[in-house]
């Protein structure tokens, strides 16, 4: 995919879609930035894509904090000269009816879902100018375009923000070489969907034609072709991982 040294910056990197993400582009040759607010999960995240040869260095940040992303991009900057891929993955997942949602659930959901991809790219968009060149990967969600099924309003309002930020992004930023798209995954087999039970999450399997749940090697593959060479004529896009479940 001619993304070999390719400097990566994923947040939302210490386990789930995002670690399958970030692995995926060590795999490729990538130098991954490997971001998360959990240290303890940076230092597993960071050991296994290592053990697998792949070249990361792991950052804590909270997407919230445009002090700590500015301090986390410039700490990339200075070891290996650019960010030429970001992948905003970092989000949280809530299950509540509309009106259980508290004023401090809704801002905290949309301030890292919607927020912190913002933040993030403004964090980059500089350096990605300055070499007229740059991809962007947004992982927004099949709730975004359809309401959430088994997501809050506030997680669906957030990536539905996310799928226009990214058509925003991608008409300002394309005369600067760079392209800014989406993945919308559907249900994605990771630790983020055991806040519902088992049952529902079978019966959404059984609801998908592909009669199954996504991985998150399943995401990462998208990503991984979003962000190389072969999808340099693709900007705007929001791509679809969800088995047929949603299909427009």
């Amino acid at each position: 995919m001619n993304l070999r040294d390719k400097v990566v910056l994923v947040t939302g990197a210490g386990r789930g879609i995002g670690l399958g993400i970030a692995q995926a582009l060590a795999a490729e040759g990538a130098r991954v930035a490997v971001c998360d607010i959990s240290a303890r999960l940076l230092d597993e995240a960071l050991t296994q894509i290592q053990a697998l040869g792949g070249q990361a260095l792991a950052f804590e940040m909270d997407v919230t904090s445009k002090p700590q992303i500015s301090r986390v991009v410039g700490e990339v900057v200075a070891r290996w000269g650019t960010v030429d891929i970001l992948v905003n993955n970092a989000g949280i997942y809530e299950v509540l009816p509309v009106e259980e949602i508290s004023e401090a659930q809704w801002d905290r959901v949309l301030a890292v879902n919607l927020k912190g991809a913002f933040l993030c790219c403004q964090a980059v968009i500089p350096a990605m100018k300055e070499q007229r060149s740059g991809r962007i990967v947004n992982i927004a969600s099949s709730a975004g375009k359809t309401g959430g099924t088994l997501a809050g309003a506030h997680y669906s309002a957030s990536k539905a923000g996310l799928i226009n930020l990214t058509k925003q992004l991608a008409r300002e930023l394309g005369p600067f070489g760079i392209t800014v798209n989406a993945v919308a995954p559907g249900r994605i087999d990771t630790p983020m969907i055991h806040a519902v039970s088992d049952a529902e999450n079978e019966a959404f399997a059984q609801r998908t034609p592909l009669g199954r749940l996504g991985t998150p090697e399943d995401v990462a593959h998208a990503v991984v072709f979003l962000a190389s060479e072969r999808a340099s004529f693709i900007t705007g896009e929001i791509v679809d991982v969800n088995g047929g479940l949603l299909i427009d």
